[in-house]
């Protein structure tokens, strides 16, 4: 595609290959329609930060600043759909499942998040961390601390980031510094929302930390806010371990399930991210398609654990969104090609197998959709903002000979989101702009392109 560029100031153009999608592939197609994959070709990014388009010929150095990156792979940014900011002083931790690990690990982590210089440090070494690891957007967890969210986002305003994330509600069976109530939580929630939400590429998620933590009027409270505006998003846990699904059926027993406990309150809508969903039958389907609610399958921290093997077919089939996250630090890397790494194990220990095709699709244009910011991020569609890595196919001599001896574009690929990491970033841009504290541009042509 060739498109003129109408600003007067130079814009930036990427040279390596170039890889999205332009729809959702097949569960088990190797070959589909759906991936665009652009060898060698320049990416045009305008200098408003959006993507103009791409062609094979060099553009114009008058026009454009030119990045040479032959051979190395370049992907949107990934989006991580559920990941916790303060968890990353615990990511690694031994020895627990869901209930002891939040207990012993997580509340102490996060109630050092009540100090502004710990949340704002907190947030700072968060958010350069994604961004080194590739992920250009997320929807976070802080803490109960009003001030663990300012800080996040003042962080992700600064560095340009779409994110998404609000102020955890927790009003029941947490420690004292971590419990709210329910009209001090609905005050702090209403004046984050007036502060930060659509400022510039932040928005304001209503975050239920989990059903026990919340008691039915604060749930009531939490529904309220998401009805009363329909752009906001909603974030919570679901149906991750099965001693926490008889703690919820302990606790509401008058609801049909995990998942009605929310649906009953309104918490369920398009813009809504249940994290893990791991033990869902066959009617909570049916609600998340009817809702259109997502799922953010954590493959990593479902293994680390040991909470369960979420079945993604069968999401596919039911019809509602999946997306890909990290949930550090539960999982164990904020790096989205180890978590699907282990979501290929996940689907493998169920007699299923995940492409890199729907992988790579959930971690971009599929989360982006799932979320309604499409024409935002997620691909390299001209107008989306510039969120773009740029890899190297292979690092270290053993995935250097993996991928020299790939035969198709697939192998290479599923070699790649198998054997890489962030040891392989080699730049990232948010909206066009190169992330200055992590991983720098650099022209290197000693990699094998495919």
């Amino acid at each position: 595609m060739n498109a003129a560029v109408t600003s007067p100031t130079r814009g930036l153009a990427l040279r390596g290959d170039l890889l999205d999608f332009g729809a959702s592939p097949g569960w088990a197609q190797l070959e589909t329609p759906a991936l665009r994959f652009r060898p060698d070709h320049w990416l045009l990014i305008g200098a408003d930060g959006r993507i103009v388009g791409s062609q094979a010929a060099a553009p114009d150095p008058a026009e454009y600043r030119l990045e040479d990156h032959s051979g190395r792979l370049i992907l949107p940014g990934f989006v991580d759909t559920h990941v916790h900011c303060p968890q990353l002083d615990v990511i690694g931790s031994y020895g627990t499942e869901l209930l002891d690990w939040l207990n012993t690990y997580t509340f102490p982590a996060e109630c050092r998040y009540a100090d502004p210089l710990v949340a704002r440090a907190g947030a700072e070494r968060f958010l350069d961390a994604l961004l080194a690891h590739g992920t250009t957007t997320a929807v976070v967890f802080p803490t109960v601390h009003k001030v663990s969210v300012e800080a996040l986002f003042s962080a992700a305003q600064q560095r340009g980031m779409r994110l998404l994330t609000g102020k955890v509600l927790m009003d029941r069976h947490a420690p004292d510094g971590l419990r709210d109530d329910v009209a001090g939580a609905e005050r702090d929630c209403i004046d984050l929302i007036e502060r930060w939400h659509g400022v510039d590429r932040l928005s304001y998620a209503v975050t239920v930390r989990f059903a026990p933590t919340s008691t039915p009027e604060q749930l009531a409270m939490a529904g309220s806010l998401c009805k009363a505006d329909a752009s906001l998003y909603m974030q919570t846990h679901v149906a991750e371990n099965r001693s926490e699904c008889a703690w919820v059926a302990s606790l509401f027993p008058t609801a049909r399930s995990y998942l009605d406990v929310y649906a009953r309150e309104g918490l369920l809508h398009p813009r809504a991210v249940l994290a893990h969903g791991i033990w869902l039958d066959d009617a909570d389907r049916r609600v998340l398609k009817e809702t259109g609610a997502q799922v953010a399958f954590c493959p990593s921290s479902n293994l680390f654990l040991g909470s369960g093997l979420f079945d993604w077919p069968a999401a596919q089939a039911a019809g509602y969104g999946v997306s890909v996250a990290s949930d550090v630090g539960g999982g164990t890397s904020l790096s989205i090609q180890r978590n699907l790494q282990d979501g290929y194990k996940v689907q493998a220990l169920a007699g299923h197998r995940l492409s890199a095709w729907v992988g790579l699709h959930a971690a971009t244009r599929g989360a982006a959709e799932a979320l309604g910011l499409a024409d935002e991020i997620g691909s390299f569609d001209p107008g989306t903002l510039a969120d773009v890595c740029v890899w190297d196919w292979a690092r270290g001599a053993v995935a250097e000979q993996r991928h020299a001896v790939a035969r198709e574009l697939h192998e290479k690929v599923f070699a790649w989101m198998t054997l890489s990491d962030e040891r392989n970033l080699v730049a990232c841009y948010v909206a066009g702009k190169p992330h200055t504290t992590g991983p720098q541009a650099g022209a290197r042509n000693d990699n094998h392109g495919p």
